[in-house]
């Protein structure tokens, strides 16, 4: 359920629509995907906080974090989790 929520989001913020079927856990994110620049980002974590209720702080979230698609459910899930 996380990775579905995760997912929609990335493919909402980024209109990947028509790449929608190819997004897997192991697809890359940052520096793979053109539209996730900076701002890009940013909206991500926004919608990340609105959806599942928590707060993202700064020091908290690394590229790492974004590598991958499962690595930024991994990252949710901590957040979840604590």
């Amino acid at each position: 359920m996380t990775q579905t929520k995760v997912k929609k989001i990335i493919i909402r913020n980024l209109n990947l629509c028509a790449k929608t079927e190819e997004l897997t856990m192991s697809s890359p994110l940052l520096g793979a995907i053109p539209e996730l620049d900076s701002m890009a980002v940013v909206g991500i974590i926004i919608a990340l906080e609105e959806c599942f209720g928590f707060s993202i702080h700064d020091d908290e979230i690394a590229a790492e974090d974004f590598e991958t698609l499962g690595s930024l459910v991994a990252f949710v899930e901590r957040k979840l989790n604590e």
